[in-house]
């Protein structure tokens, strides 16, 4: 948050419900669950493209 990395789309989530008045623990944890979904997708689409061996 303090680096302000405009075109990351977890930062402008956090940022929208800090806007928004949310609690920090609650902007914070929704902030980490976006993360691990977007992160979770990439790895799965990783090995997804890796071959079976």
């Amino acid at each position: 948050i303090k680096t302000k990395p405009q075109d990351d789309p977890v930062y402008r989530f956090l940022d929208k419900k800090r806007a928004q008045g949310k609690p920090y623990y609650v902007y914070m944890t929704a902030g980490a669950n976006k993360f691990l979904r977007i992160y979770y997708g990439r790895v799965k689409e990783y090995l997804a493209t890796l071959p079976e061996s």
